[in-house]
C-alpha cells in the first residue's frame, strides 16, 4: 500500500545539505510581552452579503439589545434544534454533546451581564461552538474516539477554549469529528456522520466536520475547528463557509489533542468573513503555554490600509484544473471579480509535497497513540479507516520521517522564491464538491480515490505553516458548496480575510436546506 501512495519516490528524492529544522520564516519580532494581557479586537460590522445572509455576531447583539432574544432564548433554541434534527431519518450529528446545565448557567450569567450593561465583549452571549479536539470543562475529550475521554472531563479548557470564555461567547457544545482527525470526509462509524447542511445525503468533509455543519445550519456564527491537513478549510468549502487556518503557532495550540505537533492548528469557520476575523483577532497572539506560539510578529486584521487592489495571485494551471470540471470554473470566476493580477507560477511539485505531508502527519499521530497503548491492550478499537491509516504508520521508519522532514525544508526553498514573485497562491479548496455518503459507509470506510480528491490542495499549507484560508465562490449544478483557497506569506492573515471581505461582496449565498434560526 505504502509503495501506491508513492513512499518510494519520496525515499528516492535527493535533499542537498536540507535540515529537517522549523522554516526560519516563521520566526519574527515578539508580540507582547509573554503572559501580558491581550486586548479583545474591535467587534465585527455587519457582514456584506451577496444573496442569503446566516445570522451574525452583529446580529446576536443587536437582537439582545433590542430585547428580541437574549442568551437563555438562544441556548434552548439550540438544545431544542439540536434535538429536532438529530431526530430525521438524515441526523445532522452536527454535537457530539451538549450540556444543558453547563449552557444554561452560561446563557443566565451571560444574561445578567447583559441586563447591568457590563458585557465581558462583544461576543457576550453569542453561540460558539468548539471541536472535540479541544479540551473544554466540563466536557470529556473524546477526539471522536469510542474510548478517549471516557474516565474523566477535562479539568481546564484550551487556550482557544478560555480566551472565548474570558470574552463571555456562549460555548454551546463539543462538535462532532472524524475519529482522531486523520480523515477528511467526516464519516464517524462511533458517533454517526455529520451531514452537510447544504444537502444532508452529503459528506461535511473533514476532520472539523461538525464545526462547518454546526455554522452552515446556523448553530452559531463561528465555530472552533483544528487543521493538520485541510481540516478547517475542507470542511468550511463543502459546507459554503469560510475556514481560517492561521500562520504555524498564530494561535495557540495548548489544550489541543497532541496529534501532529509540527502541523496542527486551531483556528475558526464561521459563515461570514468579518465573524471569522473578529475572532481570528481574538485568539491571536503567544501563550506562554505554546512555546510554538511566543516568537510572532503582532497580528493584524484587514482595515482601509490593507492593499487589496492588483495584489498578484499565483497560479499553477495544471495543478489548478486538477478539479472536477464545475469547481474550475467557480473558482476561476471568482478569482476575475476580486481585482487580482493572476500570474503563472512553478510551484514545488505538489506531488512530493503530498507525499511530505502524508509521512509527516501520519506518522505523528501514530507516535501520538503510543500514549494509549494500555487503551489498545484492553480492547479499545478504531474504525476502518483510522485503523488502516495507523496500519499504513506502521510501516514507515524512523528515517522515512526523518526524510520527510528534510525533503520539508527543501521544497520549502521553492516556495519561498514563488512568494518573491506574488503576494497569494490560488487554488480550489477542495478537487470536488461534497460527495454523497453511501450507506455501507456509515460503519465506517476507507475510500483513498474520494480522500485525494477532498484533500488535493490542503497539503502544502500545514506542511510549510502557511497561513491559508477557504472562501464561498458559489455552488456547482446541484447547488452544492465550491471554496476557493487563498495561501499567503507567514503572518498575512490581514491580506487573506481582506480578501474574503472583499469576495463576499462578489460570491453568491444561499441557504442551506437544512437550518437552526436560534433568533427566531
Amino acid at each position: 500500500m505504502l509503495d501506491q501512495l508513492g513512499l518510494p519516490r519520496l525515499r528516492a528524492t535527493p535533499v542537498g545539505d536540507a535540515t529537517p529544522h522549523r522554516p526560519s520564516w516563521l520566526t519574527g519580532a515578539p508580540d507582547t510581552p509573554n503572559g501580558a494581557d491581550r486586548p479583545v479586537s474591535a467587534a465585527p460590522a455587519e457582514p456584506e452579503s451577496a444573496g442569503y445572509r446566516h445570522s451574525s455576531i452583529s446580529d446576536y447583539r443587536s437582537a439582545y439589545a433590542a430585547g428580541r432574544a437574549d442568551p437563555v432564548s438562544v441556548a434552548r433554541a439550540a438544545l431544542d434544534a439540536r434535538a429536532r434534527l438529530d431526530a430525521t431519518d438524515r441526523p445532522l450529528r452536527a454535537f457530539l454533546a451538549m450540556d444543558e446545565a453547563d449552557l444554561l448557567a452560561q446563557a443566565e450569567a451571560s444574561a445578567a451581564r447583559l441586563r447591568a450593561g457590563v458585557p465581558r465583549s462583544w461576543l457576550d452571549g453569542v453561540p460558539v461552538a468548539v471541536k472535540d479536539e479541544l479540551d473544554q470543562a466540563p466536557y470529556p475529550t473524546t477526539v471522536g474516539t469510542s474510548f478517549l475521554g471516557r474516565t474523566a472531563a477535562a479539568a481546564a479548557d484550551a487556550t482557544v477554549v478560555a480566551r472565548l470564555r474570558a470574552a463571555g461567547a456562549l460555548l454551546i457544545g463539543k462538535t462532532n469529528m472524524h475519529e482522531l482527525g486523520i480523515g477528511v470526509t467526516g464519516i464517524n462509524p462511533h458517533h454517526g456522520a455529520a451531514r452537510n447542511p447544504y444537502d444532508p445525503s452529503r459528506v461535511t468533509g473533514g476532520s472539523s466536520s461538525g464545526s462547518a455543519a454546526a455554522a452552515a445550519a446556523g448553530f452559531c456564527p463561528v465555530a472552533i475547528g483544528a487543521d493538520g491537513g485541510g481540516s478547517i478549510r475542507i470542511p468550511a468549502a463543502l459546507c459554503g463557509m469560510v475556514g481560517l487556518k492561521a500562520t504555524y503557532g498564530r494561535i495557540s495550540e495548548h489544550g489541543a489533542a497532541p496529534l501532529c505537533w509540527s502541523v496542527a492548528h486551531v483556528g475558526p469557520i464561521g459563515a461570514h468573513a468579518v465573524d471569522v476575523a473578529a475572532v481570528y483577532g481574538l485568539l491571536a497572539g503567544p501563550d506562554p503555554a505554546d512555546p510554538n506560539s511566543l516568537g510572532q510578529p503582532p497580528a493584524r486584521l484587514p482595515d482601509a490600509s490593507t492593499r487589496l487592489d492588483g495584489l498578484r495571485v499565483g497560479v499553477l494551471d495544471a495543478w489548478f484544473e486538477h478539479a472536477d470540471p464545475a469547481v474550475v470554473a467557480t473558482c476561476r470566476a471568482l478569482l476575475d471579480r476580486l481585482g487580482v493580477t493572476l500570474v503563472r507560477v512553478d510551484l514545488p511539485d505538489p506531488d512530493l509535497v503530498r507525499l511530505a505531508h502524508l509521512v509527516v502527519i501520519v506518522g505523528e499521530m501514530a507516535a501520538s497513540q503510543l500514549a494509549h497503548a494500555e487503551l489498545f491492550a484492553a480492547g479499545a478499537r478504531h474504525g476502518p479507516d483510522t485503523a488502516l491509516n495507523f496500519a499504513l504508520a506502521r510501516g514507515l521508519s524512523a528515517s522515512d520521517y526523518v526524510h520527510a522532514l528534510r525533503v520539508r525544508a527543501s521544497l520549502a526553498e521553492g516556495w519561498a522564491r514563488v512568494f518573491q514573485e506574488v503576494d497569494l497562491v490560488a487554488t480550489p479548496s477542495t478537487g470536488c464538491t461534497a460527495p454523497a455518503i453511501r450507506p455501507d459507509a456509515l460503519g465506517g470506510e476507507s475510500d483513498l480515490v474520494t480522500l485525494d480528491r477532498i484533500m488535493r490542495f490542503a497539503h502544502a499549507p500545514n506542511l510549510f505553516g502557511f497561513p491559508a484560508i477557504s472562501i464561498p465562490a458559489g455552488y456547482d449544478d446541484a447547488g452544492l458548496p465550491v471554496g476557493l483557497q487563498l495561501i499567503g506569506r507567514p503572518w498575512s492573515e490581514d491580506i487573506l480575510l481582506g480578501m474574503a471581505l472583499r469576495a463576499a461582496r462578489r460570491a453568491e449565498r444561499r441557504a442551506p436546506t437544512v437550518f437552526a434560526n436560534l433568533l427566531a
